[in-house]
């Protein structure tokens, strides 16, 4: 009896490249950065950390950008017509001011909190969302003075990337947030997706045991290359609400957002489901063609 061994052509062998090339990276190692405290010290510490981590200086310029590197968002920035009471677009950040981010919820919206100089209907609206339950206004602090920032309806921020100004969708390395008046342990938290939606993993914000007011939380993680397409933050147990009370011997945990940090967003190649197929066809056809050369 003969025995042939299989020969594995170039063709195949080409062809078995492309795909494992087009094939989503797998998930690589991550940096997390957290601190929490009362006033802003561990906060910061936690926040310096992560900048210098995704990189890009300390000097600010257009939209936010530092260095090409780095963006952020502190929302002090925001005009009186996108501020409380009113709601600011999802994508004020990638159309008014281009950073490369848009916000959804499954709520009914977004708002940022109000500042003392808002001339308009309804403002200057009560600082840190007072307007909408007058105890928030000493629950919650700004880390970055004045504004702060929440969904409405919702305790989910769903954060998706794209190239800054395009609706070309985008990667960055990381994302990092500040949070005000994180109260209890495990809830408050950062879940990162990669360009196959796939999760990179969930991670919890820390919390601190104090009474209300002046307390912040930061979590930021990073990868060593762009990889993440989406966040979505979890704030709390429950949604900011006009009978809505934090704590105080209820068990809710009320939480809004401070500053954003990521790192600069870059062009996401994924490759479609249709152009997947067709190399998994090449294959199979290659394969089929050694077969028949081997019988003959």
């Amino acid at each position: 009896m003969n025995h042939h061994t299989p020969r594995v052509t170039v063709p195949a062998v080409l062809a078995a490249a492309v795909l494992f090339a087009l094939l989503p990276a797998p998930s690589q190692a991550q940096v997390v950065r957290s601190g929490a405290g009362v006033g802003t010290a561990n906060a910061t510490t936690a926040r310096d950390l992560f900048r210098s981590d995704i990189g890009g200086g300390t000097v600010p310029g257009p939209n936010g950008s530092f260095g090409g590197l780095r963006r952020e968002i502190n929302w002090d920035g925001v005009p009186a017509p996108s501020s409380a009471p009113n709601n600011i677009a999802g994508n004020f950040f990638n159309t008014t001011s281009p950073r490369g981010v848009a916000f959804s919820t499954p709520g009914a919206g977004f708002q940022v909190s109000g500042a003392a100089g808002d001339v308009g209907a309804g403002q200057p609206a009560a600082a840190n969302f007072g307007h909408i339950n007058a105890q928030y206004s000493s629950v919650f602090s700004a880390f970055s003075a004045q504004r702060l920032f929440t969904p409405i309806g919702s305790n989910i921020t769903d954060v998706t990337f794209f190239l800054a100004g395009t609706t070309t969708a985008g990667l960055t390395t990381g994302f990092g947030a500040i949070f005000s008046d994180v109260d209890l342990a495990n809830v408050t938290s950062i879940q990162y997706f990669d360009a196959a939606n796939s999760s990179l993993g969930r991670f919890i914000v820390p919390n601190v045991t104090a009474a209300n007011g002046q307390h912040f939380s930061f979590l930021g993680v990073s990868f060593a290359t762009p990889i993440i397409s989406r966040v979505r933050i979890t704030t709390g147990n429950v949604a900011l609400g006009a009978n809505t009370l934090d704590q105080n011997g209820n068990p809710n945990d009320v939480v809004v957002m401070d500053d954003f940090l990521y790192g600069e967003v870059v062009n996401a190649v994924v490759p479609e489901p249709a152009a997947l197929g067709m190399i998994a066809f090449g294959l199979v056809a290659v394969g089929i063609g050694a077969r028949r050369r081997r019988s003959a």
